[in-house]
C-alpha cells in the first residue's frame, strides 16, 4: 500500500477514535449497492456488483460432467475468484494468491451452508450430471471484497438458465429452465479498528483493520462465518454483529434479487 493510503487509513483511524467515519455513514451501514444482473451475453448467467467504488463481476458456466465419487446423485458446484491487476497496484498476474483463494471459499460456503442451489436437481442421468462453475472477477477493488463477490454470485445464479441436454452435449441456444435457487444467502463483513465496529468497510479502513468477520445467513440463522486477519472479538461482539446481519438480511435479499433495470 502506498504513502497515500497509509495516510488515509491513518486519518480514518484517528476519526473512529472521535466516533465519526471518514465517509462520514454510520457505523453500521452499507455504501450504496447497485446490482446489474445478465451483463456477460454467452455465460448462462451474470451479475455485476458495485458496493461504493468497488466493482466485482460474476459470471456463471454450466458444463456437463460427472458427479463427485461421495456424491453420486448430485451436481457439483464450483467457485473461483480472481483478483485483476488493473483492480489495484497490489494485485499481480500469475496463480492464485492467498486472496483469492479466500476469497472463492468463504464466498463458496455461504452458498453451500444456506444451501442455495439445489445440486441433487442438477443429475441428468446416471453418471451425468451439470457442475456449476461461478467465476468472480474483481474489476475494482475499494473495500469489502467479501460482500460484493458474495451478492454477485448471489445474483448471477439466480440469473442462471440452464442449457438443453441432448444425446449428451449441452445445446447452448437453448434452455431447458432456470437454475433451482432454493434459498437466498446474503453476507455482511464487519472490521474491527479500535473498539469500533464497521460493517462494510472501505479500502482505507480496511488497511488499519484489526480483525474481520464475514457472516452469512438466510434471514432466520446464520449458516457460515469466516474470521480474517489476527486480531480477535469478544463473545459479545460476535452476538452483536450476527444480530446485525440478520437485520440487513431483508434489505440485502431485495437487492440481490433486483434486475438492476
Amino acid at each position: 500500500m502506498g504513502v497515500l493510503e497509509t495516510l488515509r487509513g491513518n486519518y480514518a483511524k484517528e476519526l473512529l477514535d472521535k466516533g465519526i467515519r471518514e465517509d462520514m455513514r454510520g457505523m453500521h451501514d452499507f455504501r450504496k449497492i447497485d446490482v446489474k444482473r445478465g451483463v456477460i451475453e454467452h455465460a448462462e448467467g451474470s451479475a455485476q456488483v458495485d458496493i461504493g467504488n468497488t466493482r466485482v463481476l460474476a459470471g456463471i458456466k454450466l458444463m456437463v460432467d460427472e458427479p463427485m465419487p461421495d456424491t453420486p446423485d448430485q451436481g457439483n458446484l464450483v467457485m473461483n475468484a480472481e483478483l485483476l491487476p488493473m483492480a489495484s497496484a497490489d494485485y499481480e498476474t500469475g496463480p492464485p494468491s492467498p486472496e483469492s483463494i479466500e476469497l472463492a471459499r468463504v464466498v463458496d460456503r455461504g452458498i453451500r451452508a444456506g444451501p442455495s442451489i439445489d445440486l441433487p436437481s442438477l443429475l441428468i442421468e446416471e453418471g451425468k450430471c451439470w457442475t456449476v462453475f461461478v467465476d468472480v472477477y474483481v474489476l475494482n477493488y475499494a473495500g469489502n471484497l467479501f460482500d460484493a463477490s458474495q451478492m454477485a454470485a448471489m445474483a448471477a445464479l439466480l440469473d442462471t438458465k440452464i442449457p438443453k441436454y441432448e444425446d449428451g452435449n449441452a445445446i447452448r441456444e437453448e434452455s431447458s429452465g432456470k437454475l433451482k435457487v432454493d434459498k437466498i444467502v446474503a453476507s455482511t463483513t464487519f472490521g474491527k479498528i479500535g473498539s469500533a465496529l464497521l460493517l462494510d468497510m472501505n479500502k482505507y479502513e480496511e488497511s488499519v483493520a484489526e480483525c474481520r468477520l464475514t457472516i452469512a445467513t438466510d434471514g432466520s440463522s446464520v449458516r457460515a462465518m469466516q474470521k480474517g486477519l489476527s486480531g480477535s472479538f469478544s463473545v459479545r461482539e460476535v452476538d452483536e454483529m450476527a444480530g446485525i446481519s440478520l437485520e440487513k438480511y431483508k434489505e440485502l435479499k431485495d437487492i440481490i434479487e433486483s434486475t438492476g433495470e
